[in-house]
């Protein structure tokens, strides 16, 4: 089992962004694999139903955070948990996605997903209901705009010739893609595109259930040889107690690694919070 720690850039490791380099080379030490950012460009003041967290949270842009970690750490995996594809042009993408991988040497874990907060849409002048679309045009011309030849990409109506785009990730097929979501679109896109599944929230019986339509769409959609077996990634709900018993269900299940959140409190406390990253590769693995 592979460990992941969530929200690197966000609270107040992203109000203070050396306590997120103090985190990550603590989780490095500790045997962690990766750090995951979190990802919102504004919300709404006051909140709302459904803001997935308080409007005044510092939330680091997700890219330049996992920048400033990369130039201060050497075998950490680093992950976006997730990018929502639909508020990003490709070409910008692209150029920050092959950057963020060549500055790091190659460890970049791309999380992926559709997106669902409409107020967040709405301030990019955005449609909700145009995000599946996007997704899959996007998912088709990042790799384009990585290909070590010209290439033309399709996007919302407009065919754009002849681009390339240097220097390209480490990976001649870039990052590895992570598809975030609990529908069946999701579900499609992990296995005709991705790397491996990104499930949030999921008890050891909702990862259960979501292996399982995964398992299914592999007998429906064609998955490229290229991507080998599908990893699965999951954080469990926030408050769920982490134990080895726990860590052992979901690597009964097939999970690959775990994206843990800090318990309770613990992420605003930087003392509590780096005890929780010592302590808990010996603890939950063994």
């Amino acid at each position: 089992m592979k460990l992941g720690l969530f929200g690197i850039n966000m609270g107040a490791l992203g109000q203070e962004p050396q306590r997120a380099v103090e985190v990550a080379k603590a989780a490095e030490s500790a045997g962690w694999e990766s750090v995951w950012t979190g990802e919102h460009f504004a919300l709404p003041d006051p909140a709302i139903p459904g803001s997935p967290v308080s409007p005044d949270t510092p939330i680091l842009e997700p890219f330049v955070a996992l920048a400033h970690i990369a130039a201060q750490t050497t075998t950490l995996r680093l992950g976006t948990g997730v990018t929502v594809l639909p508020l990003y042009q490709p070409l910008a993408l692209a150029k920050q996605v092959a950057s963020l991988d060549r500055v790091s040497g190659g460890r970049v874990l791309f999380g992926v997903g559709a997106g669902y907060f409409e107020p967040e849409f709405a301030a990019f002048g955005i449609a909700l209901d145009s995000r599946a679309s996007r997704v899959d045009e996007m998912l088709e011309a990042l790799p384009a705009l990585w290909s070590d030849q010209a290439t033309s990409i399709e996007f919302q109506g407009r065919t754009i010739p002849g681009l390339r785009a240097e220097p390209r990730p480490i990976r001649s097929s870039g990052p590895p893609l992570h598809i975030g979501g609990h529908g069946a679109a999701a579900t499609r896109r992990a296995v005709t595109h991705g790397a491996g599944w990104y499930g949030w929230s999921m008890s050891p019986d909702k990862a259960a259930a979501a292996i399982a339509r995964l398992q299914e769409a592999q007998t429906k959609y064609q998955r490229p040889n290229g991507l080998g077996t599908l990893e699965i990634s999951i954080t469990p709900p926030h408050r769920m107690p982490l134990d080895a018993e726990l860590i052992a269900r979901y690597a009964e299940l097939g999970v690959t690694r775990l994206i843990l959140l800090a318990p309770g409190e613990s992420h605003e406390h930087q003392d509590e919070l780096l005890a929780f990253v010592t302590a808990a590769p010996p603890t939950l693995l063994g």
